[in-house]
């Protein structure tokens, strides 16, 4: 451990690094940047008298003396006999806001504040917008939102309430994000897809995951994935877990993605150097429509060295998916849906085991999705 540098800022494309001291949401060329790799932590780290993600401190890349907190992390790890399993669901949608993007958002935000950051920029139309707002009002921290002009009006109700700036921009999703790095240049952009930070936050994940098992790693982990930051954020942490000597091996990770948006899982089946072109429909999982994941290589990468898969999990699969969960007493968002969907594949086609430690990932609050799960209600039969 002793071998381990300083932590950095690092461009992973150009092994590049920066002063992680400095706020910066980039690097010179344009690239998303990682925190060096770091050393993790032992169980004896683990501030017990802290009930949330914060009693792992230890672990993240700087002090921080008064964290951002509302109680996020220590979410409910709920096993079920599921599908001829025994599988376990994590809970994160009991989150304060909502959604698991509470972990990234309080140590970004928490981190940023540190180093003197009072105002900050984010795009996002849905849940990260939520988090970042709550966590920048609950740290004293002003936060504009830019929303595609497209977006339900319904989504944005719960960052305005916070006290958020939100602004509409019309165009694509992509005409928001292009219209949020303009503007980075005079607010510092905290974005959950860009930052960092926010990934040492995700991480949070991990560490939970592996306390919550005893002090173990499970064999795999069903995540449903877009950005990507819940990957990367069990990468991350189970490779700090694994340098600390504290688990024998990584879990495997499964991104589940719909196949009307499925760049990662197109990807992944080419093997190719690029990112897949793909022509993106509408879906139920609305929560991972990301046509081009920012950080798309990274997630590859860390699915890959987990020995892990993709799959592309269609609509009717998530709606049934969906009706499954709620009547299992699970109100998630339909995006959820998907990583149940690729649990039954992966049980299937023998890719997953039932004698096998098995976690999958529940991110969003059906609360968030009211208007659309009664769409699918209404087309149930006996509605």
């Amino acid at each position: 451990m002793s071998s381990i540098p300083e932590p950095a800022y690092i461009d992973p494309a150009t092994d590049q690094t920066y002063p992680i001291t400095t706020p910066r949401w980039c690097s010179d060329t344009g690239s998303p940047l990682m925190v060096t790799p770091l050393a993790g932590i032992t169980r004896d780290a683990i501030d017990a008298t802290c009930r949330s993600l914060w009693r792992y401190r230890a672990a993240l890349p700087l002090p921080v003396a008064a964290p951002i907190t509302l109680g996020e992390g220590m979410t409910p790890l709920i096993a079920r006999d599921w599908r001829g399993a025994r599988p376990y669901f994590k809970l994160e949608w009991q989150s304060p806001t909502g959604s698991f993007k509470d972990r990234g958002a309080s140590v970004m935000l928490s981190m940023l504040r540190e180093q003197g950051i009072r105002h900050v920029l984010e795009d996002s139309s849905g849940n990260g917008g939520a988090a970042v707002a709550a966590y920048a009002a609950a740290g004293g921290m002003a936060a504009k939102i830019l929303v595609p002009a497209y977006t339900q009006a319904g989504k944005t109700v719960q960052m305005r309430a916070y006290g958020a700036e939100c602004e509409l921009v019309p165009g694509s999703r992509a005409d928001t994000s292009a219209a949020a790095e303009r503007q980075a240049r005079d607010i510092f952009y905290a974005s959950h897809a860009w930052q960092a930070f926010f990934l040492q936050g995700t991480k949070t994940l991990a560490y939970e995951l592996w306390e919550d098992l005893g002090f173990r790693a499970p064999d795999n982990i069903i995540i449903p994935t877009g950005g990507g930051s819940n990957i990367l954020g069990c990468d991350i942490g189970f490779s700090e877990l694994l340098r600390a000597g504290e688990i024998s091996h990584l879990p495997r990770l499964f991104a589940a993605q719909p196949e009307h948006c499925a760049p990662l899982h197109a990807t992944f089946l080419s093997g190719a150097d690029t990112l897949a072109t793909i022509d993106a429909r509408p879906t139920l999982a609305e929560g991972t429509s990301i046509e081009r994941p920012i950080r798309w290589r990274d997630v590859l990468g860390a699915i890959r060295r987990s020995h892990g898969q993709t799959v592309a999990i269609s609509e009717a699969e998530i709606e049934a998916s969906h009706e499954a969960l709620a009547r299992a007493g699970f109100y998630v968002e339909p995006t959820c849906a998907t990583a149940d969907a690729a649990l039954a594949r992966l049980l299937d086609a023998g890719v997953i085991t039932a004698d096998q430690t098995t976690v999958v990932v529940l991110t969003g609050s059906g609360l968030k999705a009211t208007q659309r799960i009664g769409e699918l209600l209404g087309a149930l039969p006996g509605a």
